[in-house]
Formats: C-alpha cells, structure tokens, sequence
C-alpha cells in the first residue's frame, strides 16, 4: 500500500521577525503534523520531535501539503542538510497556481467545496506559541492537515475542485491528482 502523508507545521516566529522571506529557515517549527495513510491516523511533532519528522517525510511515497515545498520544507531546513527536493510531494497550491494562474488559500477551498473554513491562520498560532498554548496550536495544525487531506482525496475522487474568487463567486478547477 502507497503511504501518503499529508502535513503541515506552523512556526515559532514570523517573516518580520526574521528579517524577511528570504530566511524562511530561521522562522522555527512550533508544531508539526502528519497524517500517514500506512498508520491511518495523525502524529503530533514538537520541536523536540522534527528529526522524527523529518524521517517520517523522507520515508513517505508521497507527501501532500499546501505550500509545503515552498514553506514548510524551508522551515525544516533550518533542522536539516537533507534536501527536501528529494521528497515526491504534491504541494496542492503550486498545482492549482499552475492551472489557474493565480495562488489560491487552502480556505478558498475548502469553504467552496465543503462548507468549512480553517480554525485560525499562521500569524494566531505565532501568537499561541508566544503564550504557550501549544496544544491549541496542535489542534489548528491537527485540523489543516484534516482539511489538507479531504481537499486531495476530492480532487482525485472527482478530478476538480471548487474555490471563491476574489468576489467571492464559487467556481471550479480541474486537477489530476
């Protein structure tokens, strides 16, 4: 059987606190998760846990995310001299970027094409972390990998998916997943 391990992880820091885009890899992981298909259930990381992440990542068959490759894998640079390109991945907002023309939220989404929205953003769990409150930034990043998932597991069911544009009208993509 093929494990898929979908995943996502938030971080410790933002862009302005580490003087930009460009250093990506020094922004922190506060959380990791992943849900692999060959386990069939979800793994919480902490920072103490991101080599064990890391493994995980290298030994998947294939790893979904959203803006994972541009992202999340340059966090986890900032952990590791492993080359992330090495990973087959999918990272689902470079897919529908490419069709489109134009990046997507996973939000735009999911709110289309199920009738749910994320539990938070990014710069809320940089917050949570600050405070301290990593199990409600577990339970953020728990339900994104969650959303992560029904949104591939759609596609490849029906080969397309639906966002809102900008005007908040609900429209349809063709993917091949």
């Amino acid at each position: 059987m093929k494990n898929i391990v979908y995943f996502d992880l938030e971080t410790q820091r933002s862009a302005q606190e580490v003087g930009g885009w460009n250093h990506i890899d020094r922004l922190g992981m506060s959380v990791g998760v992943t849900y692999s298909t060959s386990r069939g259930g979800y793994t919480i990381y902490g920072e103490a846990q991101v080599n064990d992440l890391i493994d995980e990542l290298q030994r998947a068959d294939l790893v979904v995310g959203f803006n994972h490759v541009r992202f999340d894998y340059r966090v986890l640079e900032g952990y590791s001299i492993f080359d992330f390109s090495q990973v087959p991945s999918l990272d689902m907002l470079i897919e529908v970027d490419r069709i489109l023309g134009h990046r997507l939220k996973l939000d735009s989404i999911t709110q289309a094409t199920f009738g749910c929205e994320k539990t938070a953003e990014g710069l809320q769990a940089i917050e949570w972390y600050k405070q301290g409150k990593l199990t409600e930034i577990a339970e953020y990043c728990l339900f994104d990998v969650k959303l992560t998932k029904l949104v591939h597991e759609y596609g490849v069911a029906y080969g397309h998916l639906y966002y809102l544009s900008r005007f908040g009208k609900k429209l349809k993509v063709e993917v091949e997943w």
